[in-house]
């Protein structure tokens, strides 16, 4: 089995996926003289097209439906001590949320 021949490192940087398309040599890759192959030229910041992504409305949630007193309430209770925590009770309620979860209903 011939030897395998690890180039040299480079700087971790960006991909540019149309760049090395366009000129169909790959980074790393070494010619037939053992040179590496030359990088393509960066794009100028002219030539680069955005295309903004177009959302629907109808993908929209909304806002989130939280009672605010309630939430406070439940802060005051947790930072006075006073909240009470029950095992078993947060234990039942994260299996049948994994439960939920597996079974696709929600």
């Amino acid at each position: 089995m011939p030897p395998i021949e690890v180039g040299s490192t480079r700087a971790i940087g960006p991909v540019t996926a149309g760049a090395t398309a366009a000129t169909g040599a790959k980074p790393g890759i070494r010619n037939g003289a053992g040179v590496p192959a030359p990088a393509p030229a960066p794009k100028p910041a002219s030539a680069v097209q955005t295309n903004p992504v177009q959302t629907s409305a109808a993908l929209h949630a909304g806002a989130a439906p939280v009672d605010t007193d309630r939430v406070a309430v439940i802060r005051k209770a947790v930072e006075s001590g006073t909240y009470p925590i029950i095992p078993t009770r947060i234990a039942d309620a994260m299996i049948a949320a994994g439960v939920m979860l597996q079974s696709g209903k929600a």
